[in-house]
């Protein structure tokens, strides 16, 4: 593979969210190789299996953005332990129609940030069910639940908290040699 191409996904809308800060800090923290790119979920309509007749040129958009990734980034906050509607949304329109599913076979991180202590770690529970139909490839190991996240945030978003970065930087280098095996022996999904 020349570049890897990782695809951002960020599960707040907010224009000061935790996670976009967490999203635009991990920019600086990807390996050589590696883009990293984020496809805006803002503008999808809720999904109805009655629009597939007629797509909406903001999903249309949107499976565009994403449907040449070699592998993804899940950026999150937690929502009454879960996931928010906007990134289940988002992963319903990725997924559909089955036989243009986006995500299907591909390696997924996911990383959270929030002013709990947990971190969101209830989200990226849900998100690996989902991930679990949907047949992806998470990464287990290192999680990153950026708890407390109004300390570690300066008032321009910068990431502060060293620890922090470097865990991220393990993330991304586990995502990238799991997209490289992948890749490799990408015809086994053809027998799933």
């Amino acid at each position: 593979m020349d570049k890897i191409k990782i695809v951002g996904i960020i599960g707040s809308l907010r224009k000061d969210s935790y996670n976009k800060m967490l999203f635009n800090a991990s920019k600086e923290l990807i390996p050589d190789g590696v883009e990293l790119v984020e496809a805006n979920i803002s503008d999808l309509p809720l999904y109805n299996d009655d629009l597939m007749e007629n797509i909406p040129e903001s999903v249309k958009k949107f499976k565009n953005d994403i449907k040449d990734a070699d592998a993804f980034l899940f950026v999150t906050p937690e929502y009454n332990y879960s996931v928010p509607g906007v990134l289940k949304n988002a992963i319903d329109w990725a997924s559909r129609p089955y036989d243009d599913n986006s995500l299907y076979g591909k390696p997924a991180a996911m990383m959270s940030a929030s002013v709990g202590m947990l971190g969101g770690a209830r989200a990226q529970y849900h998100l690996r069910q989902s991930f679990v139909f949907l047949n992806m490839f998470t990464i287990n190991r290192p999680e990153v639940f950026i708890s407390f996240a109004q300390d570690k945030f300066d008032k321009a978003g910068n990431l502060t908290d060293e620890k922090a970065k470097e865990i991220i930087r393990k993330l991304f280098l586990n995502l990238v040699d799991l997209t490289k095996i992948l890749e490799s022996g990408k015809d086994i999904f053809n027998r799933i």
